[in-house]
């Protein structure tokens, strides 16, 4: 389609009053006449100072904003809040990490859809910027494509390679004195070298991952190293693809349908990405209209698709190993047989089309035929403890418990159970963390650090966790997450007391509070509902519209 045919929806009839006052605030901007004619192009800026994760991506949008203008489009930056976990997760136990994801939802919406702009670049980077910028292409449904903000190296200590995994889970061994706090410190120094996200599997270069999957992404651009000469290669390229698909009308919901969200859900399984990204996927295909269960695919793919790599957190392989293996694309060639080849990319070709000629490099990608494991790496849990649904990320399964039953122990707070790693924890337990959901959170609040220092105490696979909280992508052991209802709720989570016997039996895909049931009748007509958390902000606003987790909690209307 030529330029002239473009029919742009910024372009206003002149004359009228928004035209007019446009004009006035453009020119004084310095646009010409000429520029008032092409496509405007958002490019949504994530920058923070505040974080390794973001500390790149002014760099970027600069090298960026300049490529779209040789492409004949006109650049506008915006901003939205720019969370990291590791940062922002030091107050009110992480409550405020999972509403930031809808948070940079709503901000998009109003920066982009706002002054109605043709088309949007995401600079995708930390845990929840990737997901909040896919519900925004989803609701907005405008030309939009994904710039991967890419990982951070890593570091060595004592002669020892280390990433901020080993930062996280080293906590464990100060809390037990196992290690002195001068390692930790040392450890912490010189864990990070460069920009990026966290250097493994993690929530954060798994959604990376799922981005590319869901067609959102030039394929082969996931994972990949920040500020690497592949990444700035993606800058131009996207610069150029995004000013096309603005004249060809292709928009989100055309590639976002429910065979991508399957392709996506395999490619999670196939490489045992986050857990979370089941709740991202959820959220991102209800803002895109699309109607697509997570859990049930979950259920569905687990069987079929085995695992093909062990990055960590599950296995020894580095995220650098996977990008030098082709990556995300790499992963998809090798489950062809089993995803929707017709689903579309941002190309403009499917996925069939994508794969057809490519073939996969040497490298850590094995084949279908010979795998990792045939266990799935991720399998729903449901039963009298999580009747709407649990998540369990079983990894490489490898040394892994495929049952665990023992009795439980209690706590409200993620900072309670760490203090319980000094006695109260003993190996056999299930430790209950409890009254962190969505709404009991509120904001659903974190376990992870807690299951972080659970395995760098050496509990990993002696003690079981059941929560209602979240975990990081980085976590691992037997960690049952994302139960539901939640506790805040009434959920069967609240009725549990020390000493229950607690049953995970994975190959069942069950998870049982061992207790009889006029027991439990009469703890519930006991249960009093938690005082309301007194929050007036954000947080308020989460624990009132928020869904419950296995629909996503996000904030959308049903």
């Amino acid at each position: 389609m030529s330029r002239e045919n473009i029919r742009l929806r910024s372009n206003f009839k002149p004359g009228t009053t928004a035209w007019a006052v446009r004009r006035a605030q453009w020119k004084a901007l310095g646009l010409s006449d000429a520029d008032m004619e092409k496509p405007k192009i958002a490019i949504v800026n994530t920058s923070s100072e505040l974080s390794i994760c973001f500390s790149h991506l002014d760099g970027v949008s600069d090298r960026l904003k300049a490529a779209i203008r040789d492409n004949g489009g006109i650049p506008f930056e915006i901003r939205t809040t720019a969370p990291s976990d590791f940062i922002h997760g030091a107050a009110k136990g992480a409550r405020y990490i999972l509403p930031s994801r809808d948070l940079i939802a709503s901000d998009i919406e109003v920066s982009v859809e706002g002054p109605m702009l043709d088309g949007m670049v995401c600079l995708a980077s930390c845990d929840k910027t990737t997901p909040g910028q896919l519900m925004a292409a989803g609701r907005l449904d405008i030309p939009t494509i994904f710039i991967l903000g890419g990982y951070q190296g890593h570091g060595s200590y004592g002669g020892t390679e280390i990433d901020i995994e080993d930062v996280f889970e080293n906590v464990g061994k100060v809390v037990t004195g196992e290690l002195a706090l001068s390692d930790l410190s040392g450890m912490a120094d010189h864990a990070i070298a460069g920009p990026g996200v966290c250097a493994g599997l993690g929530t954060a270069n798994s959604m990376h991952l799922v981005c590319e999957a869901l067609g959102l992404a030039l394929p082969g651009s996931a994972p990949v190293r920040a500020n690497s000469p592949a990444m700035l290669q993606q800058i131009d390229k996207a610069a150029r693809r995004i000013v096309e698909m603005v004249g060809e009308g292709l928009t989100p919901r055309k590639i976002m349908t429910a065979e991508s969200f399957t392709n996506a859900a395999a490619l999670v399984l196939a490489l045992s990405g986050s857990a979370n990204c089941v709740r991202h996927l959820q959220a991102v295909a209800d803002e895109a209209q699309v109607d697509v269960d997570l859990y049930a695919l979950v259920d569905t793919l687990g069987p079929k698709v085995p695992l093909l790599c062990a990055v960590r957190p599950n296995g020894n392989a580095r995220v650098e190993d996977l990008e030098r293996s082709g990556g995300g694309r790499a992963v998809m060639k090798r489950i062809e047989s089993l995803i929707h080849r017709d689903a579309l990319t941002v190309t403009g070709k499917s996925w069939g089309e994508e794969l057809a000629n490519y073939e996969v490099p040497d490298g850590i990608i094995r084949t279908l035929d010979d795998p990792v494991s045939r266990t799935p790496a991720l399998v729903t849990l449901r039963g009298s403890l999580a009747p709407d649904g649990s998540l369990l990320k079983l990894g490489t399964a490898e040394g892994h418990k495929l049952s665990f039953r023992g009795p439980a122990r209690t706590f409200n707070s993620q900072e309670a159970a760490i203090d319980g790693l000094g006695g109260t924890i003993k190996a056999g337990d299930v430790v209950v963390l409890r009254y962190l959901g969505p709404r009991g959170g509120p904001g659903l609040a974190s376990a992870s650090w807690f299951v972080a220092a659970l395995n760098g105490a050496g509990f990993g696979e002696t003690v079981a966790v059941v929560t209602d909280g979240q975990l990081s992508g980085l976590n691992r052991g037997i960690a049952v997450n994302q139960v539901a209802p939640e506790a805040f709720e009434g959920g069967p989570l609240a009725l549990v007391e020390d000493g229950d016997m607690i049953e995970i039996d994975v190959a069942a895909r069950s998870i049982s509070l061992l207790v009889d049931e006029a027991v439990l009748t009469k703890r519930q007509d006991k249960l009093v509902s938690p005082p309301p958390a007194g929050e007036r902000g954000w947080l308020s606003v989460f624990q009132r519209l928020a869904k419950p987790i296995y629909k996503g909690a996000t904030l959308t209307p049903d």
